[in-house]
């Protein structure tokens, strides 16, 4: 049995007390490289009234110390146009927390972090990173920001104003985990948190986020949660399994259908009757006709 919470299970239940907060901070921390405090956490959408998305989905919007927003997103079934999903999710957040009149300087950083437990894409990685860079068409060069722009947004690349999006295709770790990265990633696929793990915000999962702490009535509503994702999934196969023995049944007709169109143009072009043609083709006279 796993020893310890699945993550988008404590971020609906858990991780949203600030007592918890180490962990999320760990989280972030190890994933952007650098120190990450969580101010305060904000509204976001995450009360799906959707009964697909209550178990499917769920996110968490958080405010860092440099007043920069940082979603979080977990995903827990495949979703054709999630990238799009991911673009919209960012620009919303940079709309929604500027104050009408303000001045462009006032947008705020956005980051966007995509947990997904569903093949997104094609790609050979586990953990993709977004940004945005301006590169000349002609030599090639990145555009930079003015000396004065610099000092002015504290940053050193024009990137670091736009949203920028990780992607953490949790599914596809199949590996020993060797960095505080893969030790997450690994916590994250599996439900469990390894010996000798050092990234920061594990230690915390290994205090907080234990099984044995919660109370029967809450292990039950955390299992059927898990047996609700199971059927989910279970659900989303067999619709799709459906779907490609149609899509082949269909195939087939269509090709038979074909053949035999073939044939009897062939027949009629031999100079036999619509009568014969039909007995043969097995085609009414009236679509014979038509060829």
């Amino acid at each position: 049995m796993e020893s310890y919470i699945r993550f988008d299970w404590a971020m609906k239940r858990l991780l949203r007390n600030k007592a918890n907060y180490a962990v999320l901070e760990g989280l972030l921390t190890t994933l952007l490289e650098e120190k990450v405090t969580i101010q305060k956490l904000l509204e976001s959408e995450s009360n799906q009234e959707d009964e697909f998305d209550k178990y499917n989905r769920v996110d968490m919007l958080a405010e860092n110390s440099k007043g920069e927003l940082v979603l979080i997103e977990i995903q827990n079934n495949n979703e054709y146009a999630y990238f799009q999903r991911m673009l919209f999710g960012a620009s919303k957040l940079v709309t929604e927390y500027i104050n009408r009149g303000q001045g462009y300087d006032k947008v705020r950083k956005v980051y966007s972090i995509n947990i997904v437990y569903f093949s997104l894409g094609h790609g050979k990685d586990f953990v993709y990173h977004g940004k945005t860079e301006f590169v000349g068409i002609h030599e090639g060069d990145v555009l930079e920001l003015s000396p004065f722009q610099k000092q002015t947004f504290k940053v050193d690349k024009v990137s670091q104003l736009y949203p920028e999006y990780y992607i953490l295709k949790v599914n596809d770790f199949n590996r020993v985990a060797k960095t505080p990265l893969e030790e997450w990633i690994y916590y994250l696929n599996t439900g469990n948190v390894p010996e000798n793990a050092t990234a920061p915000g594990l230690d915390a999962v290994k205090e907080r986020l234990k099984l044995d702490r919660m109370s029967r009535e809450e292990l039950n509503a955390y299992y059927k949660h898990l047996d609700n994702i199971v059927i989910l999934r279970d659900n989303i196969e067999t619709e799709r399994a459906e779907g490609r023995a149609e899509g082949r049944a269909e195939g087939r007709a269509e090709g038979r259908a074909e053949t035999q169109t073939a044939i009897a143009r062939n027949l009629k072009s031999l100079g036999m009757s619509n009568e014969q043609i039909a007995a043969a083709t097995g085609l009414t006279e009236e679509e014979i006709n038509k060829l």
